[in-house]
């Protein structure tokens, strides 16, 4: 595994060495073109489909392979974990599409052309996934996930071709739970994990989904400060399982937890537009983007399913 990795990366090197030998007078490595390069445009493909394809193998041999396999199926997961999950698919296409097209930037290539790229290569990355769901006797072929990649590339591509920037920018935060009750924090760490790591990305309970809107892009004229956001968030609480709190272990033993209500929750907080703040700085640039797909923590306020308001003074 470790020589395929060195054979990849020294032909990302070649490939990338030989696409910049003849421009480098004009234009420099990290410098974006005014014009196509053919030889960036080669290197960003075969660079994305080995990434990808990469990516893919290890997804395959680490996550699918300790799952039983099947024919190609489908399966209606449209009401599980009261749409967490289909908020992260959303979540998850809009930032591969995003960064995909901020990396097509480097070949020169048109802008409509860098936004339909970048849009397309995160919907389709995120649809081979969707194909290997399908043939996992545990999953399969989700109309409602393939809806949410959808979505969640659209979003990029529409707000970059009607609004020339992204207003709305989706954001992600989590915060761990400490489940007291023996028995629950038995049942989170098989559904979520052990680790930090592990919790932050499947702990439904500790997630939230924001969309954040920029405020100066809508009122140029004000004086609103251009990096002041104003974000909503989603969230949901109380789920032991994907449709219900009742289960089984692996040795028949059922557990009745339907008393515990499984709520959705609706939140208000003002955020931070990273990329709005400015420096020439070209590696504070790259951290700032990074940074901006967090919402930062901040005061917020709580609807949710149970009717009840709540201020936060802090949430993450």
């Amino acid at each position: 595994m470790a020589g395929c990795r060195q054979v990849f990366l020294f032909l990302l090197l070649l490939i990338f060495s030989s696409a910049t030998a003849q421009t480098r007078k004009r234009t420099g490595f990290f410098e974006t073109p005014d014009t196509v390069i053919k030889g960036r445009v080669w290197a960003l493909g075969a660079g994305t489909a080995v990434v990808y394809g990469s990516s893919l193998l290890l997804l395959n041999e680490y996550w699918y392979k300790g799952y039983e396999k099947s024919s190609f199926h489908f399966i209606n997961d449209s009401g599980e974990w009261l749409q967490m999950d289909k908020f992260g698919h959303v979540f998850t296409a809009y930032m591969l599409s995003k960064y995909s097209r901020e990396l097509w930037r480097w070949s020169g290539l048109s802008r409509k052309r860098q936004i339909w790229f970048g849009g397309l290569s995160g919907l389709a990355y995120q649809s081979v996934i969707e194909f290997l769901d399908a043939h996992s006797a545990h999953w399969g072929f989700s109309w409602g996930d393939m809806g949410a990649n959808a979505i969640g590339s659209a979003g990029m591509i529409c707000q970059e071709l009607f609004w020339h920037e992204p207003r709305i920018q989706l954001k992600f935060s989590s915060f761990p739970i400490h489940y007291r009750d023996p028995i629950l924090r038995t049942r989170a760490r098989e559904l979520f994990g052990y680790t930090l790591a592990e919790r932050t990305l499947k702990d439904y309970n500790a997630q939230t989904y924001w969309f954040s809107v920029n405020l100066h892009a809508f009122a140029r004229e004000s004086r609103i400060p251009k990096w002041l956001n104003i974000a909503v968030g989603y969230s949901a609480d109380g789920m032991f399982d994907a449709k219900g709190n009742r289960w089984k272990d692996v040795d028949g033993h059922t557990y009745d937890y339907t008393h515990i209500r499984r709520t959705r929750q609706l939140f208000l907080s003002p955020d931070i537009d990273f990329t709005k703040i400015p420096t020439r700085k070209r590696g504070v640039k790259v951290l700032l983007q990074a940074l901006n797909m967090i919402k930062v923590p901040a005061p917020a306020l709580e609807i949710n399913g149970a009717g009840q308001l709540k201020m936060h003074a802090l949430y993450f």
